[in-house]
């Protein structure tokens, strides 16, 4: 795991690594501001760090082969719930985004998990810290103790797809939690299966036409029989948000849904409640399998899980 652009390199910890952690936690929340009581940090030893990594995911992160910053993942395959714990940058490489690499490196290794969410525990004497996490997405979702708060944010579904037959049938699962307004998003390489998901879908939505890819055309308009009418969009040869304004889509978005292929960056105005859906190629080239990530955005979804939605083998 690594970022070449900001230089920050990031792995999984290993038992060798319990006093370079330790060492960095230290440093870390040595340095905040006093509180009462004092965070449990301080009181860790090489004996509590190196119980957690028997049963936890450690990372550590990296600037330049010095490690600057860590933190701890548990993961609850029972409730699906990721918990971070022991958030920490050394306080010389703070605000240069180490603590964003971790936190969104600790989401995908929850994800590919199959967590649901991720969760941590946040002292209130610390708003700032609060509010940092807020930017990132988490919201309050609970007060455990005068002293402390439980934040959280719910995690995109991730599934294995490993032929054209089981991502079509991903999209006419899709089908039945959508309803007129909704929009999706989806993004892939040429032939990763954007296509093949959204006949899946039409056939979900008892559209109909066949549906092919709309590229020459831009877009294409199937009515439903029983619902919705599916929008198939190609914005591949799209080059700005304005010349998908000039699409009217806005016209018929209320009493459609909207599937807009290669859409990411053009057309989020659209619509704040989407669905964003990402389709990775194996690197394997003798391997079908697709990973689909399907990224829930807006208040729309808040009721709609689609983890248990995709949950079973397509």
């Amino acid at each position: 795991m690594n970022d070449s652009q900001s230089q920050v390199h990031l792995r999984l910890a290993n038992r060798d690594d319990v006093g370079l952690m330790l060492g960095i936690i230290v440093s870390a929340f040595s340095t905040r501001r006093v509180l009462d009581p004092p965070t449990d940090a301080l009181s860790d030893t090489v004996e509590v760090v190196r119980a957690r990594l028997d049963g936890q995911l450690g990372i550590i992160a990296s600037v330049e082969d010095s490690a600057v910053g860590c933190l701890f993942l548990a993961l609850d395959r029972k409730r699906r719930i990721g918990t971070v714990h022991r958030v920490s940058v050394l306080p010389q490489t703070r605000r240069h985004g180490v603590a964003t690499h971790l936190a969104t490196a600790a989401a995908e290794l929850a994800v590919d998990a199959g967590m649901t969410s991720l969760q941590l525990v946040a002292r209130r004497e610390l708003p700032e810290v609060i509010g940092w996490w807020v930017t990132h997405g988490f919201r309050t979702i609970s007060q455990i103790d005068e002293h402390n708060l439980l934040l959280g944010i719910e995690l995109p579904a991730r599934i294995k797809v490993p032929t054209s037959e089981a991502m079509a049938s991903l999209g006419n699962k899709l089908a039945g939690v959508l309803r007129g307004g909704d929009v999706i998003v989806a993004n892939g390489d040429l032939g990763a299966g954007k296509t093949t998901l959204a006949q899946g879908l039409g056939q979900g939505l008892s559209v109909s036409g066949p549906i092919t890819s709309p590229t020459f055309v831009i877009s294409r308009i199937h009515p439903s029989r029983t619902g919705p009418q599916l929008v198939h969009v190609d914005a591949y040869r799209l080059a700005s948000a304005a010349e998908i304004d000039d699409l009217d889509l806005d016209d018929s978005l209320t009493g459609s849904v909207t599937f807009i292929e290669w859409g990411a960056g053009l057309v989020e105005q659209l619509s704040a409640d989407r669905l964003e859906i990402d389709i990775e190629r194996s690197p394997d080239i003798d391997d079908n399998t697709r990973t689909v990530t399907i990224r829930a955005v807006g208040s729309r979804w808040a009721d709609v899980d689609l983890h248990a939605l995709f949950s079973e083998e397509l």
